[in-house]
């Protein structure tokens, strides 16, 4: 195995070099055998998004890959965007549930008004940059007027678009647009097996057998039928198709014609098609869309129906539309951090190792994704291992209980949500925050007062480096240290030392960094210079600006 590196950065805490990065260096780990002439494990490593893991590759070359995998375009951007809002509206908010069970009668989701404006108002003043939407949660329940379906806005009270009412509000307020389209579906179930399951459920409950969530709604709903076409895990044929799939009186047919609009030709049944046609929708009406949210929940396999996607053709066509969107649990964009309480790993990699090829399944970790290694040296390592890719952390969580708004919750405090940020955004990963609106089309006020305070500490502390401030000594509780992700994640082990009293005294210590990484100090420090003691590396590290930050108030 490679020699791990041991190197030294100083950082002077000069004024005139605040905002200097760092390169530390280190020599390139050296193999322990040499592969012969002419195979796939001869040619020198070149940096990638995704590489495969060769039969031939000796342990060092594993690691050298490692080392040289690095972000895509869209990936490095996302990066760069550290705090999302999700946006949880729909069914659900006028049902007071977190799950629907796809009966609902579509002239339930009644708001009086949908003020974006508002939204984005109380998000930008958190301090995000980008914002998502549930366009389709697992009700089925579709917040677009879908030529696929008549489960949507279209039926509600002023068939109010509400993805274009976002989308329009995003932009002028500068924010990058993601979208949540979720592959279950609950209103696509077919009808005769709905019914014998909500049979089934009212057994178990006569039984006195505990139900799940899904169960329990519908159970709630009763003898209503799912409001789709029976779709989903109906057993269709898989049949050469084409998206889109035009309807009749199609207002897109010239354009298609014409080729302005773009045709897939796909072998799909009848709810991949159905899905797919979902995707063109947005994408071509709605883009560009940066983020794109798969949900893996599939709560009715264990019932005896299930859906097999073939997300590849997703994964294709939307490479096709929009080369830089990352996907959420899709090939280089990013994944879950393993829990919904926004908080990452201490040592969180942005560079994972797969069994299978990324680009035919949704996530594809070797180990589940809440396992508290995903990415060391004895997982990249491991026998079963056939690719790397770049695939970055994202932490969701609700600043509410639940996901969508229920009048008697209470939102998380500013503290709360600063801890959040600097155990998400601060460990090398994405905060996805969701602040859902309520009935009325409005974030509510309490939790427009919490964000607002939120992203004024963020300005406050993180804003700004101590430096900036006057000539040294300074003080500081929290220290940012930064690779410069264009050339991969590779720090395994640091430390930061500081200069007091005119001794170097070691004040904190970590194991990856990857984009960012904040170290919260006990108590405030007062030194003239610091430095950052690159202790184990996969190959050269590359440091980005390291700052200084004071998280009391002056």
């Amino acid at each position: 195995m490679a020699r791990r590196t041991r190197v030294l950065s100083a950082l002077a805490l000069a004024a005139a070099a605040a905002l200097v990065p760092v390169q530390a260096t280190a020599h390139q780990p050296a193999h322990q055998r040499q592969a012969p002439p002419g195979t796939p494990c001869s040619a020198p490593v070149k940096p990638a998004s995704q590489m495969t893991v060769e039969s031939c590759d000796s342990p060092d070359r594993i690691i050298e890959k490692a080392a040289n995998i690095v972000p895509t375009p869209g990936q490095l951007a996302w990066q760069q965007r550290e705090v999302t809002a999700f946006t949880h509206f729909g069914m659900n908010t006028f049902t007071n549930r977190e799950w629907g069970s796809g009966t609902e009668d579509e002239k339930l989701f009644a708001p009086k008004a949908i003020d974006a404006d508002q939204w984005m108002r109380a998000y930008k003043a958190a301090g995000v940059e980008q914002v998502m939407l549930t366009a389709k949660h697992h009700d089925g329940f579709v917040l677009y007027p879908s030529r696929y379906t008549d489960h949507s806005v279209a039926l509600s009270p002023g068939s109010p678009d509400v993805v274009a009412a976002y989308v329009k509000a995003a932009r002028k307020a500068g924010l990058k647009v993601g979208l949540y389209l979720s592959p279950s579906d609950g209103a696509e179930l077919p009808h005769a097996w709905h019914a014998q399951w909500v049979d089934t459920i009212r057994e178990k409950q006569a039984e006195g057998k505990p139900l799940s969530l899904p169960e329990r709604m519908a159970l709630e709903d009763g003898d209503r039928a799912p409001a789709g076409a029976g779709r989903f895990g109906n057993g269709s044929p898989v049949t050469e198709r084409t998206i889109p799939t035009l309807v009749p009186g199609d207002d897109r047919a010239a354009a298609v014609r014409s080729g302005k609009l773009p045709t897939f030709r796909v072998k799909a049944d009848d709810y991949d098609t159905y899905y797919l046609n979902q995707l063109y929708e947005l994408f071509t009406q709605y883009g560009p869309i940066e983020e794109l949210w798969l949900d893996g929940a599939n709560p009715w396999s264990g019932s005896g129906i299930t859906q097999k996607y073939d997300v590849k053709q997703w994964f294709d066509m939307v490479k096709a539309l929009s080369p830089n969107t990352v996907v959420f649990q899709g090939p280089q964009g990013a994944r879950w951090v393993g829990n919904e309480s926004g908080i990452a790993r201490e040592t969180e990699w942005s560079v994972t190792p797969h069994t299978t090829d990324p680009w035919t399944g949704l996530g594809s970790l070797p180990n589940d994704s809440t396992d508290p290694d995903i990415g060391s040296r004895a997982k990249l390592l491991d026998p079963s291992v056939n690719y790397l890719q770049w695939y970055p952390a994202e932490a969701d969580v609700s600043i509410r209980p639940g996901w969508f708004h229920h009048p008697d919750q209470r939102p998380k405090t500013p503290a709360q949500l600063m801890n959040l940020y600097e155990k998400s955004v601060g460990r090398n990963a994405s905060l996805l925050l969701n602040v859902p609106p309520d009935k009325d089309g409005r974030i509510d006020d309490a939790d427009v007062a919490a964000l607002t305070a939120f992203g004024s500490d963020v300005r406050r502390i993180y804003g700004t480096d101590v430096r900036e401030q006057g000539p040294a000594p300074y003080t500081f509780d929290r220290i940012a240290v930064r690779e410069d992700i264009r050339h991969g994640q590779r720090v395994e082990k640091f430390a930061v030392e500081a200069r007091v009293g005119g001794s170097w005294q070691r004040i904190a210590e970590g194991t990856t960094i990857g984009h960012r990484r904040i170290l919260s100090l006990a108590t405030p420090v007062t030194a003239t210079s610091v430095r950052v003691k690159v202790l184990e590396s996969r190959a050269t590290p590359h440091l980005g600006a390291t700052t200084l930050h004071l998280s009391a108030t002056p």
